[in-house]
């Protein structure tokens, strides 16, 4: 199995821990150029249930993305998870030459052992 690079693990354990999803990142990846803002892994599972839920024929899917419900009996959860193994984009598009796919951003999960390039910052595109 590969090692993750570094320092994007750090910036990733950097966005777990401080809940922000501000950074924007671009990452490359077998078959992809992906582009947008990193979402801590909860807020990003609990977009995607939304989106589930609102869907017609997708909504039983929600509950794989939804956590189970605190029965008490487990002590509070301390963060302490150990590494990340995934970065979690929202606004995010596949480049793909001049365009961005979806236009309005979609939400991606890779795997960073997958990641073979990356760079701090939302690449544009455009059609001029």
């Amino acid at each position: 199995m590969k090692r993750p690079d570094d320092l994007l693990l750090a910036i990733a354990a950097m966005v777990e821990s401080q809940h922000n999803s501000q950074m924007s990142l671009t990452v490359v990846t077998p078959g992809a150029v992906i582009t947008g803002r990193l979402a801590p892994e909860a807020l990003w599972k609990e977009r995607v249930a939304e989106v589930l839920r609102d869907s017609e024929h997708l909504g039983r899917f929600a509950a794989a993305f939804t956590p189970p419900k605190d029965d008490g009996d487990d002590p509070p959860d301390d963060g302490e998870r150990g590494e990340p193994t995934h970065l979690h984009f929202h606004v995010a598009r596949i480049l793909q030459g001049s365009y961005g796919i979806p236009d309005t951003g979609g939400m991606y999960r890779v795997a960073l052992e997958d990641v073979s390039a990356w760079t701090i910052g939302d690449i544009g595109y455009s059609d001029r």
